[in-house]
C-alpha cells in the first residue's frame, strides 16, 4: 500500500506561517537576553585616565639659562655607580646582555675621565679605562690586554661592546655651554601623558666662508614640562647623524656649589646642585647602550691629576684600536 500524503490547503499553510512568525517575534527579546547576558559573556575593562601632570611654562631664554647653569655647575665628579651594558639592537638582530657591574667614575673638566668596572660581590676589576678627550686607554685584566686608540671612533667594531669609550660617558656628564650667538629653535612636543619643551641647537656646516649659510643640528635638549628638568640630550654628528641619545631621570639635590662653580644667591649662600641619579646612554652608531645608576656622588671636589693616569701593566699585551695611534704610545 502506498503511504498516504497529507494535503494541506493554502489557507492552512498561511495560518501556520503567521503563527510561527508571531511565536518567533514574541520569543525574540528572550533569545537576545539569553545570548547577550548568558550564552555570551561581554567583559568591560575600565582603563583609568592617564595621570596628567600640570605642564609648566618657560621661555626659550629661561630654558637656555637653566641648561647653562647646570653646565657651569659641573666641574668634577666622583661617583660610585652600578653599570649595565647592553650591546646590539633590534636593528642588527643581535642582542647581547652583559652582566651588571659595580664601578667608579672620576671626571674633571675639561676632558679627563676614568671609569672602573668591577664584578659584583668579589670586587675584582673587569676593566679600567681613561681618556683625556683625544685618546683613550683601557686595561682588561681577564685578557691581559691594554687597548689604546683615539677617543672618537672612525670605524666601529663589529663587536658592539668594543666600541665603548670613556669619552661617551664624559659627554653625558659635562655639557658645553650654549653661547648667546648660537642659533636655537624651541618647540613643544607631546608624548601622552608627558609634555616637553625641545631646544634644537644649530651649527654652521664647514667654516664661515664655506657652506653659504648651510645649517645642521648640533644637539637637542628635552625639558620635561612637569618640572622643567632636563630629561633627554641628543648629540648629533655631521649630516644629521645621531651619535648619542642620553636620558636623565631621578633628579635630586647633591650639595652646595663649590666656589667658582656658580654665582652665590642674594643671601650669600651658593645654590644647590641638582643631578640625575639614573643616566642612560644610547650610541646608535656603535650599537650599544650603557645605563649608569649613581649610588654615591660627590661633585666639584679636587681630583689629583695622577688619578687619571693609567699605565700599561707589566706583562699585558698592547692592542691598537683604530687606524692611527693618536699619540697613544704607552
Amino acid at each position: 500500500m502506498l503511504p498516504c500524503r497529507r494535503i494541506v490547503s493554502s489557507g492552512q499553510m498561511t495560518r501556520s506561517l503567521q503563527q510561527s512568525r508571531a511565536l518567533l517575534l514574541a520569543s525574540l527579546p528572550g533569545l537576545l537576553t539569553v545570548f547577550l547576558g548568558g550564552c555570551a559573556t561581554q567583559k568591560t575593562r575600565v582603563v583609568p585616565p592617564a595621570q596628567l601632570r600640570p605642564a609648566q611654562t618657560a621661555t626659550k631664554a629661561q630654558l637656555l639659562d637653566a641648561y647653562n647653569t647646570q653646565a657651569r655647575a659641573m666641574q668634577s665628579l666622583n661617583a660610585t655607580v652600578d653599570l649595565h651594558l647592553t650591546a646590539g639592537s633590534s636593528y642588527s638582530g643581535v642582542i647581547h646582555d652583559y652582566h651588571d657591574a659595580h664601578g667608579f667614575i672620576l671626571a674633571g673638566r675639561p676632558s679627563s675621565i676614568r671609569v672602573i668596572g668591577q664584578a659584583p660581590v668579589i670586587g675584582k676589576n673587569i676593566f679600567d679605562m681613561v681618556s683625556d678627550g683625544s685618546t683613550f686607554r683601557i686595561f682588561i685584566p681577564s685578557k691581559s690586554q691594554f687597548l689604546v686608540g683615539c677617543a672618537e671612533i672612525s670605524h666601529p667594531s663589529s663587536k658592539p661592546a668594543e666600541n665603548l669609550r670613556p669619552q661617551h660617558v664624559l659627554d653625558a656628564f659635562f655639557w658645553p655651554e650654549i653661547s648667546p650667538e648660537s642659533l636655537v629653535l624651541i618647540e613643544e612636543f607631546d608624548a601622552d601623558p608627558n609634555r616637553y619643551y625641545v631646544l634644537t641647537v644649530l651649527r654652521h656646516v664647514g667654516d664661515s666662508s664655506g657652506a653659504a649659510g648651510e645649517l645642521e643640528v648640533a644637539r637637542k635638549i628635552w625639558f620635561d614640562r612637569a618640572d622643567l628638568a632636563i630629561a633627554r640630550l641628543q648629540i648629533y654628528g655631521p649630516a644629521g647623524r645621531l651619535d648619542s641619545d642620553i636620558s636623565y631621570s631621578d633628579w635630586g639635590p647633591v650639595g652646595a656649589v663649590q666656589p667658582g662653580a656658580d654665582a652665590p644667591t642674594e643671601t650669600g649662600t651658593a645654590t644647590p646642585i641638582v643631578f640625575a641619579r639614573d643616566v642612560r646612554i644610547t650610541r646608535p652608531q656603535e650599537d650599544y647602550q650603557l645605563e649608569i645608576e649613581i649610588t654615591k656622588l660627590a661633585l666639584n671636589s679636587t681630583i689629583p691629576a695622577d688619578r687619571f693616569d693609567l699605565k700599561q701593566p707589566e706583562g699585558s699585551q698592547v692592542v691598537r684600536v683604530g687606524d692611527d695611534t693618536c699619540g697613544t704610545e704607552p
